[in-house]
């Protein structure tokens, strides 16, 4: 067997350069057949023959060099010339076909020579035959064409920006060139395109925002940002690569919002402030879309929401306080009025129950729930929520509001649902208020008054409001109201038995007589007058007292009398009317019985009685509505030289009638409780304070006392300062001898 002749370089490659000439005529859309598998073959044998001969006759360093020779030469005869005599778009669309064309030359060429790429190329660690073809059309024709290929891709895309129709096919396809020339990098991309094409939009949008902010309204403005960086992000989704798009969003934020963004919330008439006025809140929504993306872009806008928030309240105050000051004119009244439940006062906390919902439902719409606008809502309601009204706190309004919405008869006709979801607005707006304490001592009187007075309209709204309070504001916060409530039906079960036990004694009473006993330290304090009752009366208190301390021992029973009621029946020359009173009304009364007339004096010795108290109680009966008894001289006001007698001509068109005792300011006895209550709060506050860290210095314990209470009320500096000042006086603190300003707690 003879050995094969070797093949020469010169003859080898000559056969190859004939193979290489058909690819280039096939690519160039000349005439020619296309390979055949025995081409193919022959080709790929000639290669392959090359490589393998025994040195001197292994070619393949040479024919590595040939190969790229070969696309050196088809581009500079063939390629450049062709793409040299074309600008802007033609030149895109030859450059995207030769881009076509090379790499179906550098796939034939690749496997011709696979022999090389498999052992030669591998074995020498050269880059792949696939990449000396990319290698090639990149330094030889993208570095000559890529700032004519950028500039003239630059143009598309501005016209689009401009509304013209491009062919985005082709700008993807160019663009793809950029990214497979950087050969498993963005290099390309980024430096020789990326680059200019944001400056070209930062200066693009600057123009049109200049023009935009001068002609425009804001919501105009913000409809055509929006616009545009939907085409921005439709853009990267079109042609652009994926890691573009968070810069180019930057530059078109920087340039239509970051630039314009005081100017664009402040303009005149259609600024933030006129958005939220005309209640706009689809342009509202959109401000928070557009500004949420730049960085505290949400910030001037969440102070302005505050400050329209707080002015829209102040506003509600104002009106408030000018039509109850109007009516107090009116009436020929001066001073705060008795009873915060007027119709005004009730339409406030009604308005502000509007208004929290308006800005709520804002925040919630508008605004995405945005912790910082909840923030906002939060301090603009705490600024006028605890601004006085017409002479009246925030709090106070609020117990009188419930009161109305739970009272039997109260001037606020709502269902069941409706009542429920306005007592939780209400809790919702205590969050709001400073002074909680003062909501809970004013919202007891009023549940104490509506309990005792059977004027509750549903327990089960009783219950409800105290259970939201209770998770709103703690469970110390409600237990004596709670302890009220079951006070009530322990006092019915009380009832019922000492019915029980009178009939078990066989004893009868010549009245009929319901007690109700109630814990003294869940009710708020009451004045206890000590009174002279009629015999009628003592009877039954007496046999009460018998009862009960068979019943209950060590317990000491103090009768309010200011807090009963009685039916009294009036024997009038017209006909009988039954009359329910107040327990002393009714001993007035009673006096007449036995006497015919009565001096002041006469009066105030039988019932013994402070002045204060009987000219209340006789104004009621004489001088109000229902004169039921009679006095000389005819006036309407109560002398001590006056002289009373029963008013035999009454008479009502009603057969029974209620004959209310005049109201006292409660307002304020609530105030000093409040107070009072302070005082031992903050006192304990020091104390657990001062017990747990021994030593603290003045600010530190002044702050940890304001930490501690601010959930309640907000402790006033002056008033620690004199509790610190108390307790270092009752021996619970001393201070430093050599720091003044530093306490010690004494065990």
């Amino acid at each position: 067997m003879t050995d094969r002749k070797p093949i020469e370089l010169a003859e080898g490659w000559s056969f190859m350069e004939k193979g290489i000439q058909k690819l280039i005529r096939l690519l160039e859309g000349e005439p020619e057949d296309q390979f055949n598998a025995e081409q193919y073959m022959h080709l790929y044998t000639t290669i392959y023959n090359m490589c393998t001969q025994k040195p001197p006759h292994d070619y393949s360093e040479q024919l590595y060099g040939k190969y790229r020779e070969a696309f050196n030469k088809y581009i500079n005869d063939k390629v450049l010339p062709s793409l040299r005599e074309h600008r802007d778009e033609v030149l895109l669309k030859e450059l995207y076909q030769r881009w076509g064309n090379h790499k179906l030359m550098v796939r034939w060429l690749s496997r011709f020579f696979n022999y090389l790429d498999r052992y030669y190329v591998l074995r020498h660690t050269l880059p792949p035959l696939k990449d000396v073809g990319l290698i090639s059309f990149k330094e030889l024709v993208y570095l000559e064409t890529k700032k004519r290929t950028k500039d003239a891709v630059l143009v598309l895309i501005e016209k689009e920006r401009e509304g013209e129709l491009v062919d985005r096919a082709l700008v993807k396809n160019i663009l793809g060139i950029f990214i497979e020339l950087g050969m498993t990098t963005m290099d390309c991309y980024e430096k020789d395109f990326e680059e200019f094409l944001l400056s070209e939009t930062s200066a693009f949008y600057r123009r049109k925002a200049s023009e935009w902010i001068e002609q425009d309204s804001c919501p105009d403005y913000m409809l055509k940002a929006e616009e545009c960086l939907r085409l921005e992000e439709e853009r990267v989704e079109n042609y652009l690569h994926v890691s573009t798009k968070p810069k180019l969003l930057k530059e078109v934020e920087a340039e239509l919002l970051s630039n314009y963004e005081t100017r664009l919330l402040t303009k005149e008439h259609s600024g933030c402030a006129a958005l939220l006025k005309d209640d706009k809140t689809d342009d509202l929504a959109r401000m928070y879309r557009l500004f949420q993306r730049i960085p505290k872009g949400l910030d001037p806008v969440a102070e302005i929401f505050k400050e329209h928030v707080d002015s829209e309240g102040m506003k509600l105050v104002k009106e408030v306080t000018e039509a109850v000051e109007l009516a107090k004119e009116k009436q020929g009244r001066t001073g705060p009025s008795r009873d915060t439940g007027s119709s005004h006062e009730q339409q406030y906390v009604r308005a502000v129950i509007d208004l929290h919902d308006k800005y709520l439902q804002y925040v919630s719409t508008c605004f995405c729930n945005s912790s910082l606008f909840h923030k906002s809502l939060k301090e603009a309601f705490e600024n006028f929520v605890n601004k006085s009204v017409a002479g009246s706190t925030s709090a106070e309004l609020m117990a009188s509001f419930c009161d109305n919405l739970l009272k039997k008869g109260g001037s606020e006709k709502l269902s069941d649902e409706a009542i429920e979801e306005t007592l939780e607005k209400v809790v919702k707006l205590l969050a709001y208020v400073s002074d909680k304490d003062m909501f809970a001592e004013f919202y007891r009187k009023k549940l104490s008054r509506r309990l005792l007075q059977d004027k509750s309209a549903s327990d089960d709204h009783e219950r409800s409001l105290l259970s939201r309070l209770k998770q709103q504001c703690g469970a110390q916060f409600t237990s004596k109201m709670e302890g009220m409530v079951t006070d009530l039906q322990l006092a019915k079960e009380k009832q019922q038995h000492f019915d029980d036990w009178l009939k078990e004694k066989g004893k009868k009473l010549g009245i009929e007589l319901s007690v109700t006993v109630l814990t003294t330290g869940f009710w708020p304090t009451y004045k206890s007058i000590e009174v002279a009752l009629p015999r009628e009366m003592v009877e039954g208190v007496e046999v009460y007292r018998q009862y009960y301390d068979s019943d209950s021992k060590h317990r000491k029973l103090t009768w309010i009398y200011t807090l009963g009621t009685a039916v009294v029946r009036g024997n009038f020359q017209s006909r009988a009317i039954e009359m329910q009173m107040n327990t002393l009304q009714a001993a007035l009364c009673m006096l007449l019985n036995d006497m015919d007339e009565l001096m002041y004096a006469e009066v105030q010795e039988r019932l013994r009685l402070p002045d204060d108290d009987l000219q209340r109680l006789l104004h009621s009966l004489v001088c109000a509505k229902y004169k039921i008894i009679k006095k000389e001289p005819d006036s309407r006001t109560i002398s001590k030289t006056d002289k009373f007698s029963f008013n035999h001509e009454f008479t009502d068109r009603l057969r029974r009638i209620k004959i209310p005792l005049p109201p006292l300011d409660e307002k304020k006895k609530v105030m000093e409780d409040v107070d009072k209550d302070r005082r031992y709060a903050i006192d304990a506050a020091i104390v657990r304070i001062m017990k747990s860290r021994k030593v603290l210095q003045h600010q530190t314990l002044v702050m940890e006392v304001i930490q501690q209470l601010q959930r309640m009320f907000k402790p006033d500096l002056k008033l620690i300062k004199k509790r610190i000042e108390d307790l270092i006086q009752r021996e619970y603190l001393e201070r430093d001898k050599d720091n003044p300003t530093l306490f010690k707690y004494l065990a």
